[in-house]
């Protein structure tokens, strides 16, 4: 006997023979509630009714159940229980508004704010780069005594030369032009936007930190609050870090590189984003590669036993990595001599 779900009902078969079946509700959000219990692993209590022991079942996730076959069940057709392509196109609309009403895994929200402090980043470098240049023509100067966000909240608060001198406590002779009040009062206005953004990201910072504690400890502790929202991030989710090899989660960020090395036969890659960590990037680039494994191994433990809340052990992880790093360069303190070429006869 094969059990066998379809988006309509359960069917206990014997080869190609349907022997008993249990249909499921002709109401398209009854039916979505089936369909979402499905996508998340639950067996339905219509499974539960029809099973049997010894015999086999059409889905893995049905495994406790019986022994997961291969099954044909193409002879099991809707329109034969009254179910018709309307009702499973109505099901489908509520299925997509069941799943996207589920509440947020904490993990998603963390990669959420992780991007917007991106987008931030960029903002800033944008912002930054225009104020400089548009208040370089009153104050070029000023650069060379404050520096980015110093520098939007000097002219915000202060705006006028002459003010921002005195507050410095600096006593030079600009050689920038002089600008109209009301340009003046533009400048304070944009730089005040300057700098609210750059608190806003602050904000997001503390945020970040604060949700990953929660959701990813032993990740955080292992790569830090940002790496490790970024590798969450960038693998969709920390149920899906948790399930990639570790070989996948050293190249995260490195997408580019490696469809480059595939096509034009280039190197390939070392490491993607785990390059930010401090052990890789401070590293010489003869060990990065053998860094950047040991760290995403470490990562992706941390990974499974963050999403199955299994028992901290981020510091273990952290020494183990520690001493890795350190019998790297004791084993590798110069670099690979390269292949010497041969002279042309």
């Amino acid at each position: 006997m094969i059990l066998v779900t379809k988006w309509f009902g359960v069917f206990l078969c014997d080869e190609q023979k349907i022997k008993k079946h249990v249909l499921f509700d002709k109401s398209p959000k009854s039916i979505a509630q089936k369909l979402a219990a499905i996508q998340k692993g639950e067996i339905l209590p219509e499974e539960l009714q029809l099973a049997q022991k010894r015999m086999k079942v059409a889905d893995s996730r049905l495994s406790k159940l019986g022994k997961p076959v291969v099954f044909d069940s193409s002879f099991i057709r809707p329109e034969d229980y009254s179910f018709d392509a309307d009702l499973m196109h109505k099901s489908m609309v509520e299925l997509g508004k069941v799943r996207t009403r589920e509440p947020l895994r904490p993990d998603r929200c963390a990669a959420q704010a992780i991007r917007a402090e991106d987008d931030l980043i960029e903002t800033i470098n944008i912002m930054n780069e225009r104020l400089h240049e548009w208040y370089g023509l009153h104050f070029p100067e000023l650069g060379d005594y404050v520096k980015d966000e110093k520098y939007a909240l000097a002219i915000s608060e202060n705006g006028d030369r002459s003010t921002i001198l005195r507050d410095l406590g600096v006593e030079i002779e600009s050689v920038g032009a002089e600008l109209l009040p009301e340009d003046i009062e533009i400048l304070k206005k944009f730089a005040t936007s300057l700098s609210d953004v750059y608190r806003m990201k602050e904000d997001l910072e503390r945020y970040v930190e604060d949700r990953m504690k929660h959701v990813a400890p032993n990740l955080t502790t292992l790569v830090g609050a940002t790496l490790g929202a970024r590798l969450i991030s960038l693998a969709g989710g920390l149920k899906r870090l948790s399930q990639l090899p570790s070989s996948t989660v050293q190249l995260l960020g490195a997408e580019k590189a490696m469809f480059l090395h595939l096509r034009s036969g280039k190197r390939p890659p070392k490491h993607g984003i785990i390059f930010l960590h401090p052990s890789i990037h401070r590293a010489p680039y003869w060990m990065r590669g053998k860094i950047a494994r040991a760290l995403a191994s470490k990562a992706s433990i941390a990974a499974k036993i963050d999403h199955w809340q299994g028992d901290f052990i981020g510091d273990k992880l952290l020494d183990d990595l520690v001493k890795r790093v350190e019998e790297i360069k004791e084993k590798y303190p110069e670099p690979p001599r390269r292949p010497e070429r041969r002279r042309k006869q």
